[in-house]
This record gives structure tokens, sequence and C-alpha cells, in this order.
């Protein structure tokens, strides 16, 4: 699991609209200001690819990732499904990497102890523990974007910054992505939700055979 860093270039409302300041000296332009956030990935080849949530890149011009290792490399963004919220990264290691080793989501038992890895508030290397609470959940967490509706509910402890980052069993095989929260605060209060590994799996089978497209009708993004 590493760290991914990026810079984004947000535009934003100018402060002086509305004021006198506009009043008197025309329409003032938005501002471009420059935005970091980090997420997780999960290296899922040797050579160098990383899948994180598409939420966490969607909006970067500049991506890194921390090894744990503490070693830093330049990512690509190689594509992005938005449908699925689901993106592949590609970095040029100077070793080979450590791969995640793929498990199975229908295995899955309610009951079942899973860990949750990832970095949390710029926390490297955390990992915390709990249960699978349910499975098969339907959520809608971004407007127009098509709800996945079968997220692995887990009372592991995820907070931002673990987005992108491995839900695995007990035996370390990846069995989801954890990909969001439910809270009112912002923060962790009981209910996490990831990706089930399958729906992974298929997103990089399509990359592979789509020579880095994404097609899923008019929700595809290809990079």
């Amino acid at each position: 699991v590493v760290h991914v860093h990026v810079q984004s270039l947000i535009e934003r409302e100018s402060p002086y609209k509305g004021t006198i300041y506009e009043f008197f000296f025309g329409p003032q332009p938005n501002i471009q200001q420059k935005v970091a956030s980090s997420g997780s990935g999960v290296i899922v080849s040797s050579d160098g690819l990383i899948v994180t949530n598409n939420h966490v890149v969607a909006q970067a011009r500049r991506v890194s990732v921390t090894l744990s290792n503490q070693e830093v490399l330049s990512a690509e963004v190689l594509a992005r499904d938005p449908a699925v919220d689901l993106a592949l990264l590609r970095v040029n290691p100077k070793v080979p990497l450590h791969a995640v080793r793929f498990g199975s989501a229908d295995s899955l038992r309610v009951g079942n102890w899973v860990l949750a890895i990832g970095n949390p508030f710029d926390l490297e290397n955390t990992v915390t523990a709990g249960i699978v609470s349910a499975k098969a959940r339907s959520l809608d967490l971004q407007s127009g974007r098509v709800a996945i509706g079968s997220f692995i509910q887990v009372d592991a402890a995820v907070n931002p910054g673990n987005s992108g980052g491995a839900l695995v069993n007990l035996q370390g095989d990846l069995v989801g992505i954890n990909t969001a929260i439910a809270s009112p605060t912002g923060s962790f209060t009981g209910y996490a939700f990831s990706i089930p590994v399958n729906i992974v799996q298929d997103f990089l089978d399509r990359v592979t055979h789509q020579g880095g497209k994404v097609e899923r009708g008019v929700l595809g993004v290809v990079l």
C-alpha cells in the first residue's frame, strides 16, 4: 500500500464578486488556486501499476507516491472510471515492487475479520481492524455517478486519506478498495465502505484489454 500525493488546480470565485470593487472595475476573473491532497493506493503489479480511487486523482495535475521504504516516485494517471470510482496509476520503480495478492470478495461473510490499510490524515502505513458489517450495500455517493450496488460495509476505522487503500482478509489477500465513510462529521463514526475486489479486477481487465481505455457508455473516461 502506497501514499498517494496529489497537486490540483482548483478554480474559485473571485472574492471581489458583488463588491464595490467589481462595480468600478468590472467583473473579476476567477482565481486559480493550487491545492494539495493525499490518499492511498495499492500496488497490483511488480512493474509499477497502482490502483486507487478516482476521486483521489480526478483533478490532479501532478501525482506522486511514497512507498513503504519512504522512496518517492512520480506517477502517471493511466485510466480513470468515475462509474466505479477507480483509477490506475503507473510508476517506474528502480526494483520490482511487492504486489498485493488478490483474494475473493465472494468468500467474505458478515462477521469475518478484515484489516483496512492506508494513510489517514497523512499518518502513513496505518492498519485498523474490524468485521464485515454487511455486503452488497448500495450507495449513491456522488451526484451524476452510477451508484455501486455491492459495497462491502465494515466497522474498521477509515478516515480521510484512507481512500484508495486496501481492505484485506486475515491471510493478507486483497478483498476490497476502501472508498467512503458514512459520517455527518467527515470523520469515522462506525461505518466504512469498500469496493469489492471483483470490481477492481474487472476494471483492470478492461483497461488492459482496451489499451488504457475505460469504455462504459457515456460515463467512460479515457486518458
